[in-house]
């Protein structure tokens, strides 16, 4: 070749890589800029469903444990490693899933894996209901592996929504459109109580007739209350398997530029609502940019920069602080507040004995639950809606911990005082709510909303899923305090009160994300970022063009 033909060449790439970049960069503006439309409705929607559904899952175990001990268990109880290992099994699995799932998400593409892992969802929660035991297998083992595979489709949901959600959000309503897909945990919560409490009201006049030695209609409850959580999965399956793939994996992971800008246009032009739009013209050549892609080189290229590096260990330790607190006080609540919050209400069943005591104490305990869900959780979560675009992400952070610090070392160093009379425990109960209200208006909700803005699109699933899987070791590990304590409350409390405290410090690691593009907050520079066609590919496949990398 001649080297007026290099030179010719070497024009034609560079002259490439200008109209590409300059494409993906007005591409991405569109995104960025585009008013909320029905498509935002949708993607909203169907992520949240995966979180309701998600929620429902692992907090009707609350509930589910102390039914199972009526049943299963010795003297009304199932033995504290028994029971350890059914509410940890579920965040064992959540780790593993959300690694796995974030890592192939950004492999493999958000919209082939989006589906999959609540199709795992949905069948380990079927099977869970149906459960059963014989001479060689013990039946809460079943539901402890059972759990453990739910689990890791749950850990899948956590990555895919909030990458795909962000993915898909305007820059001025991402902060809202994430909280409320997340909110969606809150509904969750509150319907495993509904239908827990509808359920064992239903069935109270057979749970009544039984004897404590044989609670048939006991059994009843607990497997229609899990059995129950299929139904948001199966409704939103077809959803997830419809879903578009994003413009973003498109453009710099799949590296198709105009495929990704005709999705867009297409989006923008019917609210996402047009049918066929975004199907791929399998028949159509395709120009495969020269672009980063994922390696791990790359990833040790990038995450090796402390810039970066910081901003990882920010979003991972802060959730892992949170989800202490959280899951602990979720997964246990009965354990540390709920009989002095039901003495405060003036309910409690302790003069009631057999099954009519067992009636009364499930009936009483989900009450209180539904009650802390409904006046606490709920509310945190709206506030979160309403301020996170103004007041920005990293100060709601840094003010929930701050908050959830104070309140927990006052409960710590107090709760023996809060035992004297039925004023103190109103006191309790209102700073236990506030607890549940400030996690929710504040840490819960910026620690999945901020990993899936802060790192660059072919990190972003997996960067979000490490931080994730960081907050399930973190409810693992309070599972463990809780087991290794056993009735010391007041230590427990006091451990919450000083973790919380180093959440606040590792929130001082990240970068306000309000107002800026995903692009931006990736620190990467995008002029530039396509660097020309590496490819041309033909409809029967052939490379026309491969220019070196």
């Amino acid at each position: 070749m001649s080297f007026q033909s290099l030179h010719s060449a070497d024009e034609d790439h560079r002259s490439s890589a200008v109209v590409l970049d300059r494409s993906r960069t007005v591409a991405l503006e569109k995104v960025d800029k585009a008013p909320f439309s029905l498509f935002h409705v949708k993607v909203w929607l169907v992520a949240g469903a995966g979180f309701f559904t998600d929620a429902y899952d692992i907090f009707t175990i609350s509930i589910v444990t102390a039914m199972i001990g009526y049943i299963y268990g010795q003297n009304n109880n199932l033995q504290p490693g028994v029971d350890f290992g059914l509410k940890v099994a579920s965040p064992i699995g959540n780790l593993v899933g959300q690694i796995l799932f974030g890592w192939l998400a950004d492999l493999v593409g958000r919209k082939r894996m989006y589906g999959v892992e609540l199709m795992i969802i949905i069948t380990s929660t079927f099977a869970q209901a149906i459960a059963g035991s014989g001479p060689a297998i013990n039946i809460v083992a079943v539901l402890t592996c059972l759990r453990f595979i739910m689990g890791i489709g749950i850990g899948g949901d956590y990555p895919l929504s909030a990458v795909i959600t962000s993915e898909f959000a305007a820059t001025r309503s991402r902060g809202r459109l994430m909280t409320a897909v997340f909110a969606s945990q809150g509904w969750g919560y509150l319907a495993s109580t509904i239908v827990a409490l509808v359920t064992v009201s239903g069935f109270k006049t057979g749970i009544l007739q039984d004897t404590p030695t044989d609670l048939e209609h006991l059994d009843y409850c607990w497997r229609i209350l899990i059995g129950a959580g299929c139904v948001p999965g199966v409704v939103a399956l077809y959803f997830r398997l419809t879903i578009p793939e994003t413009p973003r994996f498109t453009m710099d992971i799949e590296r198709n530029v105009k495929q990704a800008c005709r999705n867009i246009e297409a989006v923008l032009s019917a609210n996402g609502v047009a049918p066929g739009v975004w199907r791929v013209d399998r028949e159509a050549s395709t120009e495969r940019t020269d672009a980063p892609r994922a390696s791990i080189r790359d990833f040790r290229r990038y995450f090796g920069q402390w810039k970066n590096a910081r901003v990882l260990f920010g979003t991972a330790y802060s959730w892992f602080a949170l989800d202490i607190a959280f899951y602990g006080l979720g997964l246990n609540s009965s354990k540390i507040f709920t009989a002095k919050i039901l003495s405060a209400l003036g309910l409690g069943s302790t003069d009631y004995s057999g099954t009519r005591g067992i009636y009364y104490t499930l009936h009483d305990n989900i009450i209180c639950t539904m009650i802390i869900v409904s006046t606490a959780l709920l509310p945190g979560y709206l506030a979160s809606f309403l301020v996170i675009d103004c007041w920005g992400r990293r100060p709601l952070q840094f003010m929930g911990f701050i908050m959830l610090s104070i309140l927990f070392l006052i409960m710590g160093f107090q709760f023996q005082e809060f035992n004297q009379s039925i004023w103190r425990l109103k006191i309790l109960m209102f700073l236990y709510c506030c607890a549940n209200f400030f996690q929710n208006f504040g840490p819960n909700v910026t620690t999945f909303v901020i990993p899936g803005e802060v790192f660059p699109t072919r990190y972003r699933a997996t960067g979000h899923g490490l931080s994730a899987a960081c907050g399930k070791l973190g409810a693992i590990v309070a599972q463990i305090i809780f087991y290794l304590q056993g009735n010391s409350i007041q230590a427990i409390l006091k451990i919450f009160g000083f973790v919380m405290l180093s959440g606040a410090l590792s929130t001082l690691l990240l970068p306000e994300t309000r107002g800026r593009s995903l692009e931006e907050l990736s620190n990467e520079h995008q002029k530039g970022f396509i660097r020309g066609a590496n490819q041309i590919e033909l409809r029967n496949g052939i490379v026309l063009r491969k220019l070196p990398q």
